[in-house]
């Protein structure tokens, strides 16, 4: 898969031989989450007012790395294993878009997500799947047997953050298979200006929403680490999603 390497007004992309983007860095915050689904794949922390939340995270699909550099520093706690089959994505992540190298808190596998998950024992507080090739195809990571894998390796209070691709033919298919595997756990967000909209789940029932607890937890996100989700909430809210 061809990997290419752009910038434009301070900001670097990852793309895979496509105009599409596959992951964005802003030069000067390198740290930050520059793309908007990237922030909403971040929701989930919303509902966790511990620091200490998420202890162990998954994620499927690298890109630019900007969801693992964003844990990396605001969750110092947190033990994070990356799945890439790419190992060229890789190699980009680590030379272009300051993604650490492996460390004590940070393990990459090279690896296809489907199968990982199928060998892997470890249970997760937090699964991020987003994970496409060339042709915006995410193939069996949207099928039901891996949403059913992810749901066995979420811990209790696990939750599962997918980036999905609005205009995707399968879309509708990879809905079906979220709500069979989880039924009334999973939801969507609203959908992002980019056309991706981020899919949440887990295994127990979504009690109703509570904006004042939300808005009080993404204040206190927002002084810590400068990402701002009151706006998501407030579309939530306005959605009735």
């Amino acid at each position: 898969m061809p990997i290419e390497i752009s910038e434009e007004s301070g900001v670097r992309s990852l793309h895979f031989g496509t105009p599409w983007i596959q992951g964005s860095m802003r030069i000067a915050r390198p740290w930050s989450l520059e793309l908007e689904y990237t922030q909403h794949m971040m929701w989930p922390l919303l509902h966790f007012d511990q620091q200490d939340w998420p202890e162990q995270v998954l994620m499927i699909g690298l890109g630019s790395g900007s969801m693992l550099k964003f844990l990396y520093r605001y969750r110092p706690q947190c033990r994070m294993t990356v799945v890439e089959i790419d190992p060229q994505v890789v190699h980009a992540a680590h030379h272009h878009f300051k993604v650490p190298q492996a460390n004590q808190r940070l393990t990459i596998e090279i690896s296809d997500g489907v199968k990982f998950l199928e060998q892997d024992k470890t249970h997760y507080d937090l699964i991020l799947v987003d994970g496409f090739d060339h042709n915006a195809r995410a193939h069996k990571l949207e099928s039901e047997p891996f949403y059913l894998s992810c749901s066995r390796h979420l811990r209790t209070h696990g939750m599962l953050a997918c980036n999905l691709l609005t205009l995707h033919k399968s879309h509708a298919t990879t809905k079906r298979n979220l709500l069979k595997v989880f039924e009334n756990g999973f939801r969507l967000l609203p959908w992002c200006e980019d056309g991706n909209v981020v899919a949440v789940a887990q295994n127990s029932d979504w009690q109703q929403d509570n904006f004042k607890d939300q808005r009080e937890a993404a204040k206190a996100l927002r002084t810590a680490t400068h990402l701002n989700l009151l706006p998501l909430i407030s579309q939530i809210e306005s959605l009735g999603l």
